[in-house]
């Protein structure tokens, strides 16, 4: 974390002091030199996933940041693929990231509000990665709504999600201090910043995405590796307008 590429301890507690759209503006041109950035091996196993249920014509990253999942649309789409965030430091670097005139599929960035989204049900495939997080569980059924109504008939939202690690493992009591610290921070401080790392069940996500309207399958990235008991280490969540 603390490298010379990226933020310092002094810019991430001004960072985690801010509002969650604020603490992304600043945190922006460090991003992608974070733990925070999505490993290249989930991006690549994800288009793998994805390369079978396409091509597809127009593809909508949620909540893009600085564009990695807008690089995944890129390889399945033909057409157009939009980023839409609500920071408009992240959407900076995503531009200056994917500049126009590289080839591939024409982009386009859009700022604003994931629960709010300004799309007409225009596209075939929606993706979202490492960004539920900063939905609390009471929004997220509006969020698949919204999402829902950007896709076209027949179109897919897709998002991968990892295992909860075991019970009293490391990364178990890392996440739970974590969100801990979180509900601490946002129940003395204002603004609040949204980020916390339990709260996005599978059971849950699952229900919600059906209540929405979508009808969902799981399928297992097998190359992000197996549990001890066998089970995925990562799925990626299908859901599908009618």
């Amino acid at each position: 974390m603390f490298t010379k590429q990226g933020p310092t301890l002094r810019e991430l507690a001004v960072q985690a002091l801010s509002s969650t759209e604020r603490g992304y503006d600043l945190l922006a041109p460090k991003f992608d030199h974070t733990p925070y950035r999505t490993p290249d091996r989930v991006l690549d196993s994800v288009t793998r996933a994805l390369e079978p249920l396409g091509p597809f014509g127009t593809g909508l990253d949620v909540c893009c940041g600085t564009g990695a999942g807008v690089g995944v649309l890129r390889q399945v789409c033909r057409e157009r693929v939009v980023g839409v965030d609500f920071s408009a430091g992240m959407l900076a670097e995503a531009r200056a990231a994917l500049p126009p005139g590289d080839g591939g599929p024409a982009v386009d960035w859009v700022r604003a509000d994931s629960l709010a989204l300004p799309f007409a049900p225009g596209f075939d495939l929606a993706l979202s990665i490492g960004a539920f997080g900063h939905f609390l569980p009471a929004d997220r059924f509006g969020l698949f709504a919204e999402v829902y109504g950007s896709l076209r008939p027949g179109g897919r939202f897709v998002f991968p999600i990892g295992a909860p690690p075991a019970v009293g493992s490391r990364a178990y009591w890392s996440l739970l201090g974590f969100d801990a610290a979180m509900r601490v921070r946002n129940a003395v401080w204002r603004p609040k910043f949204i980020m916390y790392y339990r709260t996005f069940r599978l059971s849950d996500v699952l229900d919600d995405l059906t209540d929405a309207g979508f009808t969902v399958e799981l399928r297992a990235l097998t190359d992000l590796g197996q549990r001890p008991d066998g089970s995925p280490r990562a799925r990626l969540v299908v859901a599908a307008r009618e």
